[in-house]
């Protein structure tokens, strides 16, 4: 099946240049926490720029990075040059993974699951392209714990917030989606990203380790 076209080549340049500002400012401590520990073959979905490439460690044997963005996709394979581990860079789409069954070790999604069209759907991939025992590793900003910031998530979501950023969704309950996807978490962290006085939608964050069983 051909790759779905995924273009926002507007929010690719603003994203592109915001997610490098991030990494000095938090992410990128969180980026080399989440990966810390991989080896074998490794699946990063919806790689964005690729930002992550560089904090894979030596025991990684290979990544397939799979980006659907034609812009985002040009800089991803940019950064998998320089990157200390082999890195290839393809076309595809979260719900439609161009990989076979049991075919990797981990599958790395970072601030990404938000974005999809289909989350149950992506993830159902994902579970599929794991070997048993296989983990996903995961950053996302998800579903506020409270009630009064989960009503600001869904106004945001019924209005502008996705349009202006690439699809994204702040509402989503990703960590839930993952648990009902065959996941068991075996570490999860909530945080807050970035520390403003007044939070964003996109605020509350989790990071992850979630095996496929």
């Amino acid at each position: 099946m051909a790759a779905q076209q995924v273009r926002h080549p507007i929010f690719a340049r603003f994203y592109s240049r915001l997610a490098s500002r991030m990494e000095d400012a938090g992410v990128g401590d969180h980026r080399r926490s989440l990966l810390a520990g991989l080896s074998g073959e490794v699946l990063e979905v919806g790689a964005g720029s690729g930002l992550n490439f560089t904090h894979y460690p030596a025991a990684v044997t290979s990544v397939l990075a799979v980006e659907p963005e034609d812009y985002l996709r040009g800089a991803a394979s940019e950064h998998a040059a320089a990157a200390p581990v082999s890195v290839t860079v393809v076309d595809g789409t979260a719900e439609h993974l161009p990989a076979g069954d049991r075919s990797f070790d981990h599958v790395v999604a970072t601030l990404m699951l938000c974005s999809v069209s289909d989350l149950p759907g992506a993830l159902t991939e994902i579970h599929r392209v794991l070997r048993p025992g296989g983990d996903l590793r995961f950053m996302e900003h998800v579903l506020a714990p409270t009630p009064g910031m989960r009503r600001i998530q869904r106004l945001a979501d019924a209005t502008v917030w996705p349009a202006c950023f690439g699809n994204c969704h702040a509402a989503r309950d990703t960590v839930s989606a993952i648990a009902e996807a065959g996941f068991e978490f075996r570490e999860l962290t909530r945080y807050r990203l970035p520390e403003t006085p007044v939070p964003w939608p996109s605020t509350p964050h989790a990071r992850g380790i979630a095996v496929r069983i």
